[in-house]
C-alpha cells in the first residue's frame, strides 16, 4: 500500500522492540526471519535502526543505508514511517552496555488489523494488553509436560 494510502484506520496495532546484541558488529541473521513474517502478512516492518555503544561510552546511531547489513534489511523495510525519534534512539543507546549494539524495530501487527478495526467500529477499546514473559511461557510448557 503506498504511504499516501495509509490511514490510522488501515494500520493495525504497532509494537516496538529493542533487540540487544553483544559486541558492536551487526549481522543479517534476523533479516530472513523478519522477511518471512512480512511476506506471510503477519507483520509489516515500519521502521528500523541500529544503535551502538562503544567501550568508552560513545553512542552512535547507524542508519540502515550506512549499515554493513543494509542489503539484507532493505528487503524487509517497505514504507518507512519514521516513528523513531532521535531522542528515542539516544535513550536506547544510553541504556546499552559498553561494547554492545541493538536493533530498534517498529512493526505493525498486520494479522490484527481487521480485529482492531472491528473493535473500533464497535466502540470498543483495549483496556489491557501485556506480553507474557518468556520464562512464564517456559514454565507453562514444562508444567504441561509434567501432566
Amino acid at each position: 500500500m503506498p504511504a499516501a494510502a495509509h490511514t490510522a484506520e488501515s494500520i493495525g496495532p504497532v509494537d516496538v522492540a529493542v533487540i540487544a546484541f553483544d559486541g558492536n558488529r551487526f549481522n543479517g541473521d534476523v533479516a530472513p526471519a523478519l522477511r518471512e513474517l512480512q511476506e506471510s502478512g503477519v507483520v509489516r516492518v515500519l521502521d528500523l535502526t541500529f544503535v551502538r555503544k562503544e567501550r568508552d561510552g560513545t553512542v552512535s546511531v547507524i542508519e540502515l543505508a550506512d549499515s554493513e547489513v543494509a542489503e539484507q534489511f532493505e528487503r524487509v523495510l517497505g514504507d518507512e514511517f519514521d516513528l523513531l525519534s532521535d531522542e528515542d534512539l539516544e535513550t536506547v543507546a544510553q541504556g546499552l552496555a559498553p561494547e554492545s549494539s541493538a536493533l530498534v524495530l517498529v512493526w505493525e501487527n498486520a494479522w490484527a488489523t481487521r480485529l482492531a478495526s472491528a473493535v473500533r467500529e464497535s466502540n470498543g477499546q483495549v483496556l489491557f494488553m501485556e506480553r507474557v514473559p518468556r520464562d512464564g511461557v517456559e514454565r507453562a510448557v514444562a508444567a504441561l509436560a509434567e501432566k
